[in-house]
């Protein structure tokens, strides 16, 4: 019997971790899990979990990465070619990128688990997954994984002429855990803020010029739920996700419906790691994935716009 005890970035742990636990539980393997705080309802089909830990950390070598099939997120070459990636040609890094070994990997279903009711009133809905933190302790102005305002203001146009009711999401990092990031982030009080034609601006704020978009902070704040809980009941009845990659990119992906995802950077710009038959992303569910890739640190939202019309042409249209 296994006690796993982690405490890495979120995506590791929604694809890395989870998975592998989900699978010695349906084997008769685990025994106990020691997480991040709020992260219980992530792991519903286990009795043991503890939330301890108040912070995540990139560090392997205490993160509990290495007691894990898949210690690295964004392949397995060993595994998989019996290499590391830098032993291997730019067509084998082709073949690995984004795959992992899936000998002990059972997502949980939580679109089955967390289904209800209650969200039945704003249907369809669509999630809009954001995200506006310092990334490898750079500056802020140095991020590029995020909807800036203009581009959001465009969406929330777009979504609700074609009747869709939106749910926003950006964590302001009190929600959960944070990594070190995210507490950077905290510390400079930074938050997505432009000046537009109505003046000087948030993310919050916009939506609150629109009565089809929905905050989801506010939606929890009405609900007795915990922020995890609450979020996963809500996208198991979404009719489909837009969003940036990372994280909360990945958590998307779990729920079977279609997800726009932009990648303006980070590993996933490598070449066929989202659109490998066995990308770890094409095998958390039955979603179908429309990735927007702009290579080169470059945010074309002319694309994404697209894209999102392309997906999204109004329910039975």
């Amino acid at each position: 019997m296994k006690t796993i005890k982690v405490n890495c970035e979120f995506a590791s742990e929604l694809v890395c971790v989870i998975p592998y636990v989900n699978w010695l539980q349906q084997n008769g393997q685990l025994e106990k899990v020691i997480t991040s705080k709020g992260m219980r309802p992530f792991y519903y089909f286990c009795n043991n979990v503890e939330e301890k830990f108040e912070s995540r950390t990139f560090d392997v070598k205490t993160n509990g990465l290495n007691s894990v099939p898949n210690p690295w997120i964004h392949h397995n070459s060993k595994f998989i070619l019996g290499k590391e990636l830098s032993e291997l040609s730019e067509v084998e890094q082709a073949k690995v990128n984004g795959v992992l070994d899936y000998s002990k990997w059972t997502p949980p279903l939580y679109k089955e688990y967390f289904r209800t009711e209650k969200f039945n009133e704003l249907k369809p809905y669509i999630v809009i997954n954001n995200n506006f933190n310092v990334e490898y302790g750079n500056d802020i102005s140095k991020s590029r994984r995020y909807f800036n305002i203009k581009i959001l203001n465009e969406i929330f146009n777009y979504l609700t002429e074609k009747d869709y009711n939106i749910i926003y999401k950006r964590p302001n990092n009190t929600e959960f855990a944070p990594d070190q990031n995210e507490m950077i982030t905290l510390s400079q009080n930074i938050t997505l803020r432009e000046n537009t034609d109505v003046g000087i601006i948030d993310d919050y704020q916009l939506c609150e010029y629109y009565d089809n978009v929905y905050n989801i902070n506010d939606l929890v704040d009405e609900d007795n739920k915990s922020y995890n809980e609450f979020q996963l009941e809500l996208f198991s009845s979404a009719s489909g996700f837009i969003t940036t990659n990372g994280g909360g990119g990945i958590l998307c992906g779990y729920f079977n419906v279609p997800v726009v995802m932009h990648i303006p950077h980070g590993k996933e710009l490598r070449t066929n790691y989202l659109t490998n038959e066995n990308s770890y992303y094409n095998k958390l569910s039955y979603n179908k994935l429309y990735a927007v890739i702009d290579p080169n640190n470059q945010s074309n939202y002319t694309k994404v716009m697209n894209k999102i019309k392309e997906v999204y042409r109004g329910e039975n249209k």
